[in-house]
């Protein structure tokens, strides 16, 4: 994904790109940051997705937890921007892509940990990011070749988490176009 702002106007440094194998903590880490966002958002927060390759088991990925804490109000966490940066992250608004909030966590030692993806509840960036992650889950043989490609892109980028992202962002878009047929067809089957 190529951005509208510059990481550096959008207060983003690129970190270094690290492909782990896969830790079952990631699951655990998920959930004890989900709570943790629950008690400071409330009512305003409806549920929190993990995303990401974090969220595929097996699949090695950089460890950085993704998660889409889906709200019903932008304009009400917006109001709570204070209590998110509190909690230790920081704020990076849409970063290039309208109706999201973007937020980090870095540790002490400068290392990136967590990225939240705030949306509203109901938009379509939502059901993408489940379709590919439930894809992924769901084909084994897929998620080896992410992996495979993850490995490709960190090769080439090892310093530079945005290039990497571009680097691999040709396959995702693909792959996300059959997630979506995927995930629709079976979700009308569950009806």
């Amino acid at each position: 994904m190529k951005y509208k702002l510059s990481p550096e106007q959008a207060g983003i440094t690129p970190h270094q790109v690290e492909i782990e194998s896969y830790n079952p903590d990631w699951q655990l880490m998920a959930g004890e940051i989900s709570a943790r966002l629950a008690n400071v958002l409330g009512e305003n927060l409806t549920c929190v997705e993990h995303i990401g390759s974090t969220a595929v088991p097996g699949l090695a990925a950089k460890p950085v937890i993704d998660l889409i804490p889906v709200v019903n109000s932008l304009t009400q966490l917006d109001e709570q921007k204070q209590l998110v940066e509190e909690l230790g992250y920081k704020w990076h608004g849409e970063f290039g892509i309208a109706g999201r909030r973007f937020c980090t966590y870095t540790n002490g030692a400068g290392k990136r940990l967590i990225h939240l993806h705030f949306f509203e509840k109901g938009f379509g960036a939502i059901t993408r990011h489940l379709a590919f992650r439930d894809y992924l889950r769901a084909h084994p043989a897929v998620a080896r070749q992410y992996e495979a490609e993850k490995r490709r892109a960190a090769q080439l980028h090892a310093n530079d988490s945005l290039a990497y992202n571009d680097e691999k962002a040709a396959w995702v878009k693909h792959y996300e176009k059959e997630a979506l047929n995927w995930y629709h067809l079976h979700t009308l089957q569950k009806e």
